[in-house]
């Protein structure tokens, strides 16, 4: 059993908002009809729930098996259909290319020295020109998780040569419930 499907065992889920995110809106109105969607780190996946109601071809990962099973539960009462994936991001290999990736709490869950191998699969799940809708947590602490994510640190890992970062420096400000918030960027795949 992994630490994080213990967390969910046990109920400690404070990542967990129990409904859509806000900055959803943002991707949303960025993507065309039907376009394909991964969501990794999905959690319970209300953004899977939002993302499949609106008519996006929404792939949906998580490692926690519970998060998985609850997700699947949902979409069937909604009678939505979503591709849901309970496995390791880290060995996820999809036949295709996506249109977009919903990047909210996966980042931040990770141990930062994943994070360069995570930015790979990133810009490879992608297609050319696909939109990366990351929120960056903000927590302003050591540790983890959620671990620290700052912006010259994420303007590194994400690179010029690989990303296009939005021109205009105003991110979308997200807050939570515990005091601590995400910074809005969507970033275009570019590079090799």
């Amino acid at each position: 059993m992994t630490v994080w499907e213990e967390r969910y065992q046990r109920g400690e889920t404070g990542w967990d908002r129990g409904g859509v995110s806000p900055a959803l809106t943002q991707l949303v109105d960025h993507l065309h009809l039907e376009a394909r969607v991964l969501i990794p780190g999905c959690g319970r996946g209300h953004e899977v729930i939002e993302l499949a109601r609106l008519g996006f071809r929404v792939t949906a990962i998580d490692i926690a098996p519970s998060a998985i099973a609850h997700l699947s539960q949902q979409l069937e009462q909604e009678d939505l259909d979503a591709e849901l994936v309970n496995g390791d991001l880290f060995a996820y290999a999809p036949d295709q290319c996506f249109d977009a990736v919903y990047e909210q709490t996966c980042l931040c869950a990770i141990e930062p020295e994943q994070r360069a191998d995570y930015e790979q699969r990133l810009h490879g799940w992608l297609k050319p020109e696909g939109i990366l809708y990351a929120l960056f947590m903000q927590t302003g602490m050591r540790g983890g998780p959620p671990f620290h994510c700052d912006l010259l640190m994420m303007r590194e890992l994400f690179d010029a040569s690989r990303w296009q970062w939005p021109e205009e420096t105003g991110a979308v400000l997200v807050p939570h419930k515990n005091g601590r918030f995400e910074l809005g960027h969507m970033l275009r795949r570019t590079g090799r």
